[in-house]
Order: structure tokens, then C-alpha cells, then sequence
């Protein structure tokens, strides 16, 4: 999709606070209210806005433990993939989940309230999966920069 500087303006509004009234939006971009709600319908309906949501801080709701987890598959077949990306999209624990190239298969953020949870999913939910041969946790300390915003102004 073709974006013009207005475009991006009003989408770095709304990717700052998707909240903003209407009026602002249209300021910020350099548009009529009209043209800014016309312009944001055409993001959604193109499905270059996905959906508008509530960032919500893991600690403060109860997710102490987050961990990027790596996964590598027994086999490289369609099936095994399709199994193990089907299973992983109904883990709510699972916020993440990225096909990598390198020595492992996938990568997946994973939040948990605490350690002993996080032991269960890894045991029952991964490892016991059949078309898992190994996993590897890297427990995250520190989140330094977290945000959801494409750089869409260079």
C-alpha cells in the first residue's frame, strides 16, 4: 500500500495512542476529521490496521517470568509444522511465536506468573509435543525497549 506523508503522520498518531479523539488525529495528519475516518476505515478494511488493542504491563498483571524459548523439530515435514504451529496458537501462555532460520526452528515469548508454571508448559506443552526434539529457554532479566510501533517516519 502507498502511503503519503499524511498517511503516515495519522498512522503515528494512532500507533502512539489509538485512543486520540477523531479531531486530533485529522490535526496531527494534516486532514479533515472526514478524510482522517475515511483514511483509517481504508487501513482496517486493507488490513494494514490489523485490530487496536490495550498494551498491558506483564509484571503488573501477574507475569513475572517471560522467556524466549527455541524450538527444533524431530522432522521438517508439512505436517510437523502445521501440528506444532496449530498447538502453539492455542497456548495462552505463548504471545510470540516466529519460524527462524538458523540452528533452531521457532522462537517463542512465553509469560508466566512463575517458575513452576513455566517448568509444567515447557514439560507438558513443548517437549511432549511429537514434533519437538529439543527446546532451549532464555529467561529474559530486564525488558530495555519493548514497543509495537513500525517506523513508518524513517
Amino acid at each position: 500500500m502507498k502511503l503519503s506523508n499524511a498517511d503516515r503522520r495519522l498512522l503515528d498518531a494512532l500507533q502512539h495512542d489509538a485512543t486520540r479523539a477523531q479531531a486530533d488525529l485529522a490535526e496531527i495528519a494534516g486532514m479533515s476529521r472526514t478524510s482522517a475516518w475515511r483514511r483509517i476505515r481504508d487501513f482496517e478494511e486493507s488490513g494494514l490496521i490489523e485490530r487496536q488493542v490495550a498494551l498491558l504491563n506483564p509484571r503488573m498483571a501477574g507475569f513475572h517470568i517471560q522467556v524466549l524459548l527455541a524450538v527444533s523439530m524431530t522432522e521438517h515435514t508439512d505436517e510437523n509444522r502445521q501440528s506444532f504451529e496449530d498447538h502453539v496458537a492455542s497456548l495462552a501462555s505463548v504471545t510470540e511465536c516466529f519460524s527462524v532460520a538458523g540452528e533452531r526452528d521457532y522462537v517463542l515469548h512465553v509469560v508466566v506468573p512463575d517458575m513452576e508454571t513455566y517448568t509444567e508448559f515447557l514439560q507438558s506443552e513443548i517437549l511432549k509435543h511429537a514434533a519437538v526434539r529439543s527446546a532451549s529457554s532464555t529467561f529474559v532479566l530486564q525488558r530495555i525497549k519493548y514497543t509495537t510501533m513500525l517506523p513508518l517516519s524513517g
